[in-house]
């Protein structure tokens, strides 16, 4: 059993991740799916009474944000693993453009995730941390 948390900005290819990587053996739960805190926190809650492994694909920036699903997860008995998407500033803002519609973020959305933005670490609970960069269009991982 294993919770999921993404860590980045917005359009830096989490959702992406999560198709390659946790598709075929994890529920993918997101906010912008789900449209609200309580739906999210049904399905968080679900996942865990059915022992399910899920990812929370959202941009989860800072520890207190983060520390609502950790704990529920090891209340659950589940292995927590972080994936920390490094910021490329640059680059989410060229995929971004690629969006259409509302799934296009405003720029000022992903500079203010960008700000308060800081980056994980095990003392927050986690049992495994890795780093997610994207080079020539492949994902990297490496323990963080």
């Amino acid at each position: 059993m294993e919770c999921v948390l993404f860590i980045g900005i917005q359009a830096s290819g989490k959702s992406t991740f999560y198709k390659e990587k946790f598709f075929k053996t994890h529920i993918r739960i997101n906010l912008d799916m789900l449209k609200t805190r309580h739906r999210e926190d049904i399905y968080v809650a679900a996942s865990i009474e059915a022992k399910q492994p899920f990812v929370v694909d959202n941009t989860n920036p800072t520890p207190e944000e983060r520390k609502k699903y950790i704990e529920a997860a090891k209340r659950g008995r589940f292995k927590v693993t972080g994936y920390y998407f490094e910021p490329d500033y640059a680059e989410s803002m060229k995929r971004n453009e690629l969006r259409a519609g509302i799934e296009k973020i405003p720029e000022i959305g992903i500079k203010s995730v960008l700000k308060k933005l800081t980056p994980p670490d095990a003392d927050e609970g986690f049992d495994e941390l890795y780093k997610v960069i994207t080079q020539n269009g492949k994902f990297i991982v490496s323990e963080l």
